[in-house]
């Protein structure tokens, strides 16, 4: 019993004559004869009779006919799903990322992606960058997205985008006038501090030094987006990425260039035991598109 035979054979019931399933299946009428003969032969018995010019199944061709027809229609579902699974339409992505994508952003390229995609699940947990590597390394998600430089020993990445951090300020500011903020600026100012365990309060208070900028160091938090929200409430001046800027932005923070650049990088982590999906890659890139064109419209304009 071959599938071909099957396929006439179903195509013989629905049609009701050999004409029609033979264009059906797009062969010719001979075609479907011989593959009804042969699956007869199989199955030792008559499937159809032939009445005032038609073809009728007989009881024991409709027996079979049943039983055709739920393999044909969980093939169909099958082809459905492998189709979906193709076009990216359907599974469930499991995110884990840092808090300057996690708390705003990528809700808002989810909801972007959903409508393309309305059949795909999410799960989104926010955690550290390094909490995230070992979500990733763990298999505890489907793909990662941290802020780390790109040579962290860690296990598959890409750079997701690079960027230069921001110098914010308090709306009415003194140097909320001026369009590129240096860091002699910042000498003898209230500065809002990231803790001294990560890379980036590591290379400010570097550069700082090299420019023999004294900072009053007053505040630590540990994400940006805390940083700005003590930034809001006027207690002080700092450097954060434009990824958090994008939700502060007017709403009483001024963000300017900052030279010489301090660049942050966020990358996209993948477990290393296992390729990422067709449904994976095309989510980062639809996140790679959204992010530089969020930045673009809503802050590179805008400083």
């Amino acid at each position: 019993m071959k599938i071909r035979q099957l396929e006439a054979f179903r195509a013989l019931v629905i049609g009701q004559t050999v004409t029609q399933a033979a264009r059906m299946l797009y062969i010719s009428q001979p075609a479907v004869t011989r593959l009804i003969a042969d699956l007869e032969q199989d199955v030792g018995f008559a499937l159809f009779e032939r009445k005032r010019g038609r073809l009728y199944p007989t009881a024991e061709g409709l027996a079979l006919y049943e039983e055709v027809e739920r393999s044909f229609i969980g093939m169909e579902r099958i082809q459905s799903t492998a189709a979906g699974i193709k076009a990216s339409s359907v599974g469930m992505l499991q995110i884990a990322a840092a808090p300057a994508l996690s708390l705003s952003f990528l809700p808002r390229a989810i909801s972007a992606f959903i409508r393309n995609h309305p059949d795909v699940n999410f799960s989104l947990t926010s955690n550290t960058s390094r909490a995230v590597v070992d979500m990733v390394m763990k298999q505890r998600c489907s793909v990662g997205f941290v802020i780390l430089p790109m040579n962290y020993p860690s296990m598959h990445g890409e750079l997701l985008i690079n960027t230069d951090l921001l110098a914010a300020m308090p709306a009415g500011h003194r140097l909320a006038d001026k369009e590129v903020i240096t860091p002699t600026d910042f000498d003898g100012e209230r500065y809002v501090s990231n803790p001294r365990d990560l890379q980036s309060r590591l290379q400010a208070d570097a550069l700082f030094a090299s420019f023999g900028v004294e900072r009053k160091l007053q505040i630590e938090t540990q994400i940006n987006a805390g940083v700005c929200a003590f930034i809001e409430a006027g207690l002080g001046v700092a450097l954060v990425d434009p990824v958090t800027a994008l939700d502060y932005i007017g709403r009483g923070v001024v963000f300017r260039r900052f030279e010489p650049t301090l660049q942050t990088e966020f990358q996209v982590l993948y477990p290393s035991e296992r390729p990422p999906s067709i449904l994976v890659r095309a989510f980062v890139s639809h996140v790679r598109r959204f992010l530089q064109a969020e930045l673009e419209e809503r802050i590179y304009r805008r400083i």
